[in-house]
């Protein structure tokens, strides 16, 4: 069955699927296990379809003019007051500006403190025998090299659709996602943004359903009347 809806919402037209209307200016995959990048100009939306369900998609955001200006997870947590990511969510940078707001949500509740997994992260938590295995941080060194960006520029991520409860005590739990197949979040840029997605290829933790899938990437720009 979920092979099934999968394959529906990867069949569908990208104007039909977005989260909000307007042109199609760009529809992609974004590869199970694998990186993914794009600019989103300023007033355009980028809706984020979690073809499988249960898919975790680590993220960072630049000014694409100036990329000494990305997300700040810290700031962002600050002004909204709360942890947790849904509609009405600004992602602001460093400096506290707005890179782009959360315009809608099928999900309703994205992860600002778990961070994004690498292979020595993989060897503490999991053993020495994951090292070998692909991570998150790798997936942003490769892509973020493309636009002129290192180690150094890499910050603290957010993790869309993945599910990590933070009890009383401040313990951190990575559980079995809120997310469906076809679930759908919609971020409009303020500025021209730089998005890098590592689309998680966690395979030791529930973060992904142990099973890392596709995503559907589809920017929309508002029609002129």
């Amino acid at each position: 069955m979920t092979a099934a809806l999968a394959s529906e919402f990867v069949a569908r037209d990208a104007q039909s699927l977005a989260l909000v209307p307007g042109t199609v200016v760009l529809d992609e995959i974004a590869g199970a296990r694998g990186p993914w990048s794009a600019v989103v100009r300023a007033g355009d939306v980028l809706t984020l379809v979690d073809l499988h369900g249960n898919q975790a998609v680590d993220t960072l955001i630049y000014s694409a003019a100036d990329r000494a200006v990305r997300y700040d997870a810290a700031a962002t947590v600050s002004a909204q007051r709360g942890l947790f990511l849904s509609t009405g969510s600004v992602l602001r940078a460093n400096d506290g500006s707005a890179l782009m707001t959360i315009v809608g949500d099928e999900v309703g509740n994205h992860d600002t403190v778990g961070g994004a997994c690498s292979q020595e992260s993989n060897t503490l938590r999991y053993g020495h025998h994951t090292k070998h295995q692909h991570a998150c941080v790798e997936n942003f060194l490769v892509e973020g090299a493309a636009w002129g960006l290192g180690k150094r520029d890499m910050v603290s991520n957010i993790n869309f659709f993945m599910n990590v409860p933070v009890d009383a005590d401040g313990t951190l739990g990575i559980v079995d996602g809120l997310s469906a197949p076809g679930k759908r979040l919609a971020l409009r840029a303020e500025v021209d943004a730089l998005v890098l997605v590592s689309n998680c290829p966690q395979i030791n933790n529930p973060c992904n359903g142990f099973d890392p899938t596709e995503v559907r990437m589809i920017v929309t720009r508002e029609e002129q009347s």
